[in-house]
């Protein structure tokens, strides 16, 4: 069963989510949340340490050292766009791609972009999103046995 995970929004994140435009900013959010409650629901990646990377609002796997950092931002010169950004290194979005190709809008091989007036597709960001947390723990296994191994955990 899935526990609910609420964290405090630290002075310095909040601050860079209060710069944002309100409609971004509530999307922004929401995004926050779909990433803590997925990272709640899966025991192995433990705690998640909210920060600031690049300015941006980024979720990390301190203790565990399990996942891949995760950073949800706007960049005012994106207009009405707003990503969910990922280690271009770590071969994640490409996994996305695969599996998710019609589900979302890609930014090169580091984000999932979205418009504000885009209906996120919940469970399946859920799904990339648990991939990136789980990543140290499933990086070396075939690209359908990573898949399988986040479908168990969530």
């Amino acid at each position: 069963m899935a526990k609910h995970q609420c964290i405090p929004i630290k002075t310095d994140v909040a601050s860079v989510f209060d710069s944002y435009p309100q409609k971004i900013r509530t999307k922004l959010l929401n995004l926050r949340q779909l990433i803590l409650e997925t990272a709640a629901s899966i025991e192995c990646v433990g705690e998640i340490e909210e920060a600031l990377k690049w300015g941006e609002p980024s979720y990390l796997t301190p203790k565990t050292k399990s996942g891949s950092t995760i950073r949800i931002a706007w960049k005012k010169s994106q207009g009405e766009q707003y990503s969910i950004y990922f280690k271009c290194t770590a071969n994640l979005v490409p996994a996305f791609k695969v599996k998710y190709p019609n589900d979302f809008k890609f930014g090169g091989n580091r984000s999932i972009d979205f418009n504000i007036d885009d209906k996120v597709p919940a469970k399946e960001l859920k799904s990339c999103i648990a991939l990136a947390l789980t990543y140290h723990l499933n990086k070396k296994l075939e690209e359908s046995a990573r898949w399988e191994m986040v479908d168990k955990l969530i």
